[in-house]
């Protein structure tokens, strides 16, 4: 599923394609992606666009009059910028949405749609997608730890809920919990100062700096016609590398551990395998 920093990267790249520019046409290849009735589809064409922003794992392509595109890829949703008259894939292309600088394709592969477009107008009505998550960058220690300990559930299950932490889904959960050495199954009111504290130092070296790389990737190559962006970013926790050698530390390391946690599957390697991180 994408998350920070993907969703981050598909709004950067967005900002540059589509703002100031006006939305001529949306096409529904899929009845089932879009979830609202009012207002109609119509309401939003030919209108300007007037900013792209995230909101927790949502992306939200503003227009004029407050009306509000808000696109949740979920698990195997995917944005492609098309140019150049290309055309998108027929088989898994749920929604497009064309702009005078080129089309915008939603698709989503696999056979579970989950993927979702709401149309809605208005800050009231685009305010009942926040979940109430806080930002990670925008808060210190001290609040993270009284956010993280509101209640008494798995590191897991605390970091990946919308209602705690924005953005933070089962792939960078992983990847914080592996560079922090907590197991995924620690209960939050059990940990230590000197834990939560390393918990929360982990957050500026995990998921942004597993971001960077494919960051730089897609500002470089986008546009390019059907060129999708962006990938799932290559994080310590998750690379095919590290079954063999610790990204961190460069040591020797088995395969990881996959815990079911609340539905959602932790990759975790035990402490005493990975102390040299």
């Amino acid at each position: 599923m994408p998350e920070l920093p993907d969703l981050t990267v598909y709004v950067e790249a967005l900002e540059r394609r589509v703002i100031g520019h006006r939305l001529e046409e949306i096409r529904l290849n899929s009845p089932f992606v879009l979830r609202t009735v009012v207002p109609p589809v119509a309401e939003a064409q030919g209108r300007r666009v007037t900013g792209v922003q995230r909101l927790g794992k949502r992306i939200v392509i503003a227009l004029e009059s407050e009306i509000f595109l808000v696109l949740h890829l979920m698990i195997a949703g995917r944005l492609r910028w098309l140019s150049g008259g290309a055309k998108p894939p027929a088989r898994i292309t749920l929604a497009t949405f064309a702009f005078d600088t080129g089309v915008l394709a939603f698709t989503e592969a696999g056979t579970r749609k989950r993927a979702s477009l709401h149309l809605v107008q208005g800050a009231t009505a685009l305010a009942e997608f926040d979940r109430g998550g806080i930002e990670l960058d925008d808060i210190d220690a001290s609040t993270f730890a009284a956010r993280l300990t509101q209640e008494n559930h798995t590191l897991k299950r605390a970091l990946t809920d919308p209602r705690l932490f924005s953005g933070i889904g089962n792939a960078y959960s992983d990847e914080i919990l592996h560079r922090a050495r907590l197991s995924p199954l620690a209960l939050t009111h059990k940990l230590s100062t000197e834990e939560t504290e390393r918990l929360f130092a982990s957050w500026p070296n995990g998921p942004s700096a597993c971001g960077a790389k494919p960051a730089r990737i897609f500002r470089k190559a986008s546009p390019r016609s059907g060129r999708r962006w962006p990938c799932t970013a290559v994080s310590a926790s998750h690379a095919r590398i590290v079954a063999r050698r610790c990204s961190a530390s460069s040591t020797p390391t088995t395969k990881p551990t996959i815990a079911r946690i609340a539905r959602r599957g932790a990759r975790y390697w035990p402490i005493a395998r990975c102390r040299a991180c």
